[in-house]
């Protein structure tokens, strides 16, 4: 076996394993080798990093976008992330069949909302839930919730604009909205809203700017030339405004011109009104009489409707069964009713829909 350190024999070469076999080198030959040797090392090294660079940016590439399109769907999104359910079953605490319980943003996620907005016997409900959780329980609301409850918002706002009816509901809605946000917000670090300020901030732009779009809608007359309600005899003008149950709207009808304005201060009317909202009690402690010594039944209206909620209702409402527990549209069968068609099932309106869930 050769010797692989330097010989002393040969003073200056030393042992070099090739291809071939042993080989006797030089000091000068040996310090080329090393050269080229460091020279391909550093050749390599520098490959290696550029590769590694390219790498990093490729990386820093992708998650640059991938965080560019996560944020791009978190503001600007329209399909919500919720399951469009007929009934969900309704459980307040674990057994051995179900663990945990439902909450309120859990059954406004699943429950279909968004097909109630479209239907005109619900819209009215919907709308009145919506101003109940921006009045108290928004902050109640898990993240998916609360990006939910905008975008159903946001598609209330749009029928509006596209059907230019319910535009005073809704205006009262977003203004509701926003002053609770402007409470909220100035709270952020307190667990009150889930997700980044700027977010809020931003649906709080997007609240000023339906606000805006409803401001600015203009109510075509339409360009039919037959019968007006202005034609119809006044007893028949009388019976249809006593269809109204919103003082509002008799105002608003009023204004259309002075034949209807007139009828519209028919004591009768508002008299209706009262005794359809309010209780005797209620109306007792708002007496107001006028100079005359007749009472003042659209002064009356409008104070007590100050001190006290309206009288709601609403043609289609969710149900909810005392057997199974099933929440459930007013229209839609569940598994209870289909097998026991006398099942004990109660109407929810939306403040009782809210207290179901605070327990």
């Amino acid at each position: 076996m050769p010797f692989l350190g330097q010989d002393w024999r040969s003073p200056g070469q030393s042992w070099v394993k090739t291809e071939k076999g042993w080989k006797k080198t030089t000091a000068d030959e040996k310090n080329n080798n090393n050269n080229v040797s460091v020279e391909s090392f550093c050749k390599a090294e520098k490959e290696e990093c550029f590769n590694k660079e390219n790498l990093l940016l490729s990386l820093s590439f992708d998650m640059s976008a991938k965080k560019r399109k996560k944020d791009q769907m978190n503001n600007n999104t329209k399909v919500p992330y919720f399951h469009r359910e007929n009934w969900i079953y309704v459980h307040k605490g674990s057994t051995k069949e179900r663990h945990g319980y439902c909450t309120l943003g859990e059954a406004f996620n699943r429950l279909d909302f968004c097909s109630a907005i479209k239907d005109t016997r619900r819209f009215n409900y919907v709308v009145r839930l919506l101003e109940l959780i921006a009045k108290s329980q928004l902050p109640s609301l898990s993240g998916v919730a609360q990006k939910n409850y905008m975008n159903i918002l946001e598609r209330v706002v749009q029928k509006v604009l596209d059907d230019q009816q319910n535009v005073r509901p809704i205006k009262e809605l977003l203004q509701t909205l926003y002053v609770s946000l402007c409470g909220l917000v100035q709270d952020m670090g307190k667990s009150v809203l889930v997700g980044n300020i700027n977010t809020w901030l931003h649906r709080m732009e997007n609240i000023l700017q339906w606000q805006q779009q409803l401001d600015n809608i203009q109510i075509n007359r339409p360009t039919s030339t037959g019968m007006t309600l202005t034609d119809l005899p006044v007893s028949l003008q009388l019976n249809i405004m006593q269809r109204l149950t919103d003082g509002k709207d008799l105002v608003s009808l009023g204004q259309v011109c002075p034949e209807l304005g007139g009828l519209t201060e028919d004591r009768l009317l508002w008299k209706r009104l009262c005794q359809y909202h309010f209780t005797d009690r209620q109306i007792r402690k708002r007496l107001m009489v006028s100079d005359k010594g007749q009472l003042e039944w659209k002064k009356m209206y409008f104070k007590l409707s100050r001190c006290y909620p309206h009288r709601e209702q609403y043609s289609d409402t969710l149900h909810f069964c005392t057997h199974c527990h099933i929440l459930f549209w007013k229209d839609t069968n569940h598994p209870c009713t289909a097998n026991n068609p006398d099942s004990c099932t109660m109407s929810l309106y939306p403040q009782d829909f809210i207290n179901l869930f605070n327990f």
